[in-house]
């Protein structure tokens, strides 16, 4: 009974459990920034790239 009880009291596994799963929505929403930016960044590489491009004839 009291190993019982003493499992029960432990929370050291829940606490790493809230740990990831902050960790696990952190990197959720950094991959939806750079996902909606780099397309904005490929726009500007491309851009560039013209312009030097066409820059060069």
């Amino acid at each position: 009974m009291k190993f019982i009880n003493k499992l029960r009291s432990n929370e050291e596994g829940a606490t790493a459990i809230e740990y990831g799963l902050i960790a696990a929505l952190i990197a959720v929403a950094m991959i939806t920034a750079l996902n909606s930016v780099g397309g904005e960044v490929a726009t500007t590489f491309n851009t560039v790239d013209t312009a030097m491009s066409t820059a060069n004839v």
